[in-house]
């Protein structure tokens, strides 16, 4: 039987129902004799005519023996056999028949239709799944009670043959399939030893003895072993690591052979990474469910050390980097096991099924080939995946303006995976190619340059490469500011958001003309991820002690408050605002902002744990910096009294800790007003600071009664 490996992947195309399978159990003698002719009659209409690129003998073997079954169908079915009595053992041999024919239809379908490379790996297994059926060809043949079938002599003579065939048959494996198998894995063995085949052996290989001729062939091949990877990494053979080390040996024949000009590239507009599309409509996916790396909804949730939850794909892909720190806690991992998050997961299943969203990685990605490979790398993967970079480098600085677009849609795939591609990306010199194209008037273009500068600076030593490339942090500027489509703008913003991760880079880029301005911009009115790359970006800003000023004068502080109220970037909107509060320029233009209080309140309320741990610090530090006026405001909110209670006893640790110290600065304020005789602010009467006592003229005091905890 074929393995499990080759029927789910029939499956995602064309396959047989599950009443397919289970409907002969039920069918009456003739009804089931029907059904068999039927579908051998199927078969045979479709697959007799076909020329079979490989697997040639063992298909027509099959097809063969299909034939003579449909004989003895047809004889069957006109002599009404089963109408009245009929033997329980052949009724039970052809409803196991039946079976073997959907087995034969699904394993002729999938050597009529697979991918060429793919089928050729596979040569050794897909002939054994041909000699298993003639196994059970035989043993059928073996049980079947000929004798009682009453059939004519030229039939009985024909299921004999069969029979004695059956019985013969051994395992067949074509030698012409073999030999391309072997000279597959030689230029493998090549590559792997650094030894790049010449390009007559690779032309003789792929357009003429495998008839791929055209660049949308070869990406077709590509995207057919990458989706057996990405579905069955655990269950291959050869592994995983092996046939991704294949993928990037086509690819690199795919422009070495056939170019660029003629690459059938048709651009699309992909939904946003927090949007998933279901016809018309975009869904927006809960904030719960989206990994904070990728931004993409969690396929597979793991657990690591510091207890946050991450797709699997992506913190692999982080700790790869070598990074040792948590990506959203900055903690320090205490060791490197993940643990899956099965509860997540079942949520997420079910939100899908409830959505009507498909839970597929190829639905959510950008591309089918740009999904992180979980196999390392090999040796020859990499080295093959330099010679296509060295081929691309040399299309983006010397050739058309369609090939210098073409090449930076490959380079930015090949940069989304693996720090080896990052790397030698960035060697081969593409930065200052991939700079001058973002100020390129094709926007196709420009998209594709912005997100492979993105993803090279994920590798940090890209990120002073990008940084001294002269004037290359202008030119993403630039795209931010007036990018010609929406996601070339958020790449741009997570480009800046990636480079600031370095504290030297900070100041320097918030310092670039329009910077600042164009990121609050699009966290007030940009697509869920806009808003999401913006927030991020400002948070990185923020941190730096310099930056206050640029923050306040360009609008940052303005949209910071403002997202307090937007689902999916209030928590980091509440971190940046309490990073720019301890500095008096920041607490002052915060206070200013008539929504502030309201909307750290609001989120102290019904934010996530991290949410209102975010603005119980932030109020914290209004209340230190943010002058008499702004910590009267909010010591006159009626609710900050039990929220505080709330969050000394239900908080994160910081939480409470960031809560205790707000009670204390209330009850010291309350203990001043009580021995000056009145609540408030005293000595000038303009609710300013005057010798360190305060009074106000609020008629009805507010008491605060917080039992403060030692932390």
């Amino acid at each position: 039987m074929a393995t499990a490996a080759v029927f789910s992947s029939l499956r995602r195309r064309k396959s047989p129902s599950l009443e397919a399978f289970l409907a002969p159990v039920d069918l009456s003698g003739t009804a089931l004799i029907q059904t068999l002719a039927s579908i051998s009659t199927e078969i045979i209409s479709c697959f007799a005519a076909i020329r079979f690129s490989f697997q040639r003998r063992n298909a027509r073997s099959l097809i063969r023996k299909i034939e003579i079954f449909l004989v003895l169908f047809e004889f069957l079915a006109e002599s009404r056999w089963g109408s009245s009595s009929s033997s329980s053992t052949a009724l039970l041999c052809l409803k196991e028949l039946y079976l073997l024919l959907y087995r034969s239809k699904i394993l002729l379908d999938y050597c009529a239709h697979s991918s060429k490379l793919w089928l050729i790996l596979q040569t050794p297994s897909i002939s054994g799944y041909f000699h298993d059926l003639n196994q059970e060809i035989s043993t059928l043949l073996d049980v079947l009670p000929i004798n009682g079938l009453d059939l004519t002599d030229d039939i009985r003579e024909q299921i004999e043959l069969l029979r004695s065939q059956s019985r013969r048959s051994r395992l067949y494996i074509d030698n012409h399939d073999e030999s391309l198998r072997q000279t597959f894995y030689s230029f493998l063995d090549g590559f792997e030893n650094a030894e790049i085949p010449n390009a007559s052996s690779l032309k003789t290989f792929f357009p003429e003895k495998l008839s791929i001729k055209d660049s949308e062939s070869c990406t077709a091949e590509i995207e057919f072993l990458e989706d057996q990877i990405a579905n069955h990494d655990g269950d291959l053979e050869p592994t995983g690591s092996v046939i991704n080390a294949f993928v990037a040996i086509a690819r690199y024949c795919r422009f070495l052979l056939f170019g660029f000009e003629d690459d059938g590239f048709e651009w699309r507009h992909k939904p946003s990474k927090e949007e998933i599309g279901r016809g018309e409509t975009l869904i927006t996916v809960p904030k719960d469910f989206v990994c904070a790396i990728s931004l993409e909804l969690m396929l597979d949730p793991v657990i690591i050390s510091t207890g946050q939850t991450y797709d699997r794909s992506s913190i692999a892909r982080w700790i790869e980097e070598g990074h040792c720190t948590c990506p959203k806690t900055g903690q320090m991992l205490t060791d490197s096991r993940i643990v899956p998050n099965r509860a997540l997961k079942n949520l997420i299943v079910q939100w899908c099924t409830a959505s009507g969203v498909s839970c597929e990685s190829e639905f959510i990605t950008d591309s089918p080939n740009e999904g992180f490979v979980s196999a390392l790398p090999t040796k020859a993967a990499v080295e093959a995946n330099r010679a296509t970079v060295s081929i691309l480098v040399k299309y983006l600085a010397e050739g058309s303006e369609a090939a210098q677009t073409v090449a930076a849609r490959e380079i930015r795939l090949l940069a989304k995976t693996g720090r080896e591609n990052r790397e030698c990306i960035a060697e081969a010199g593409a930065i200052p190619h991939l700079r001058r194209l973002l100020k390129s008037e094709n926007a196709v273009a420009v998209e594709n340059s912005v997100t492979a500068m993105l993803n090279l600076s994920i590798y940090e030593k890209n990120k002073s490469r990008i940084m001294e490339e002269d004037g290359c942090l202008e030119c993403i500027v630039s795209v931010l500011v007036s990018g010609l489509t929406v996601e070339a703008q958020e790449n741009a913003a997570a480009t800046l958001f990636s480079l600031s991760a370095v504290h030297d880079y900070k100041k320097r880029i918030a310092s670039v003309d329009q910077c600042v301005e164009a990121l609050a911009s699009l966290l007030q009115n940009g697509t869920p991820r806009g808003k999401k790359d913006a927030v991020t970006a400002l948070y990185n800003l923020s941190t730096h002690p310099d930056n206050c000023s640029r923050m306040v004068e360009g609008g940052g502080v303005s949209s910071l408050v403002g997202a307090l109220k937007s689902e999916g970037v209030a928590e980091e909107a509440a971190g940046a605002l309490a990073l720019l509060m301890r500095q008096p320029l920041g607490a002052e233009a915060i206070g200013k902002e008539e929504a502030a209080v309201t909307g750290l309140m609001g989120m102290m309320r019904c934010g996530t744990p991290r949410g209102k741990e975010n603005a119980v610090a932030a109020l914290l530090e209004l209340c230190r910096g943010g002058g008499a006026a702004v910590a009267e405001r909010v010591l006159r909110a009626p609710a900050i009294a039990g929220l505080l209670q709330t969050l000394l006893f239900t908080g994160t640790k910081r939480a409470r800790r960031k809560a205790a110290s707000l009670a204390r600065v209330f009850q010291r304020r309350e203990n001043a007003a009580m021995r000056s005789g009145g609540y408030g602010f005293v000595g000038n009467g303009n609710g300013t600071r005057d010798g360190g006592s305060f009074t106000t003229d609020v008629s009805v005091p507010m008491s605060i009664s917080i039992s403060v905890p030692v932390l």
